[in-house]
């Protein structure tokens, strides 16, 4: 099977978010090309000084079309479920493809490779674009570099192009999914004894916007106001995160920090929570930061790619996402669905796995759909 010797190759790619992906896109640009397709590429620099890159083809002529993407970053396996084979030492028992990234999300990659190299130039009436971003599981810096720096994506979004975000559905047809903001507090004191005045106790001065925050959460969870109920659940599921740096229980720690993420829904406006927020930092003297890495996605269901995606699927119809995806930064893009072959559940384990017979399927649904669209 093409596409499992493709995953294979590409989870050998340790791709987590730290490093850099310059070998896996000089791949990825390698195979593009090989099968005709014009290879864009872009770079930045994250935030750790470390170089990324995005791999932005296209192969066809025309307006229209479909678009893929997919990103090539995973997340770390510190914990992977035993030392032989490790997480980047793909292995195939028991009809599954074992390692990190195999479900998310390399393995769909590699469907899409497969399924594109099944037509050439000439085959294709309408544009086939395939898109692969870096960071998506840190803050989708990379495709706000591909919105920013990419020709090709401009062309993709003027040209009102279909496009398809290959996260893991198990091929379902997933037409809405929250967004993510990430909002950052920080209290300042100064270490010292705790058997001493010397000390001032950061998470003291911390206390009073938790409270206000733990408030505010509780009514996210009760009033409807707050919620949206294509989603399971239906609320903006508010992770609260505290961490100080005290040395030991006799240190005062000098510094607080409470990180939570929440998830914006459609319909949901959330900036008069994050108002309230800001304003209690304001009231406590804190540090507050306010990261909004991903908008939350919402396609019509009624929509004639909606409907022929379900047809091209064999399911009867969409539904939701509780996580987010690079979709939430490709807001320029009208008509989008996430779809592709794996279970969410299988993604970010300690024993990350795709079957053979979703990478299969996945091929073949990838293939129905480029002709449909393109041919």
């Amino acid at each position: 099977m093409k596409a499992l010797r493709y995953a294979k190759r590409l989870v050998s790619f340790d791709t987590t978010s730290h490093l850099s992906n310059r070998l896996i896109c000089k791949y990825l640009e390698m195979k593009l090309t090989k099968h005709g397709f014009f290879v864009e590429k872009t770079e930045y620099v994250d935030q750790a000084g470390v170089r990324k890159q995005n791999v932005i083809a296209k192969i066809g002529r025309g307006k229209g079309g479909l678009a893929y993407f997919a990103h090539s970053d995973v997340v770390p396996a510190c914990n992977w479920f035993d030392g032989t084979p490790g997480p980047f030492e793909p292995t195939v028992m028991q009809d599954r493809l074992y390692g990190r990234g195999s479900c998310d999300m390399k393995g769909s990659i590699a469907c899409m490779l497969a399924a594109a190299q099944r037509f050439g130039p000439d085959d294709l009436k309408r544009p086939l674009y395939f898109v692969v971003t870096a960071d998506e599981e840190t803050g989708f810096a990379g495709a706000r570099s591909v919105v920013s720096d990419s020709k090709i994506y401009r062309e993709i979004v003027d040209n009102g192009t279909r496009a398809i975000i290959g996260e893991p559905t198990s091929l379902d047809v997933v037409y809405a999914h929250k967004g993510i903001y990430e909002i950052t507090a920080t209290s300042a004191g100064r270490a010292g004894h705790s058997s001493t005045r010397e000390g001032v106790n950061a998470n003291v001065a911390m206390i009073p916007f938790l409270q206000d925050l733990n408030q505010l959460r509780s009514v996210t969870e009760s009033d409807p106001v707050w919620q949206n109920n294509l989603f399971d659940p239906p609320t903006l599921t508010m992770n609260i995160c505290i961490k100080d740096n005290a040395e030991a229980p006799n240190v005062t720690p000098s510094k607080s920090v409470c990180v939570t993420s929440l998830r914006p829904m459609p319909g949901v406006d959330v900036e008069p929570l994050i108002e309230k927020l800001v304003d209690s930092a304001q009231r406590n003297s804190l540090q507050l930061e306010v990261q909004r890495h991903g908008a939350p996605m919402l396609t019509d269901a009624g929509s004639e790619f909606v409907a022929g995606s379900l047809e091209l699927a064999d399911r009867r119809k969409p539904r939701s996402a509780c996580y987010g995806t690079d979709g939430g930064v490709f807001t320029e893009i009208e008509n989008k669905i996430v779809l592709g072959p794996g279970s969410i559940d299988q993604a970010h384990t300690h024993d990350e796995w795709i079957s053979l017979e979703q990478l299969e399927k996945g091929t073949e649904l990838f293939g129905r759909m480029i002709r449909l669209w393109c041919g």
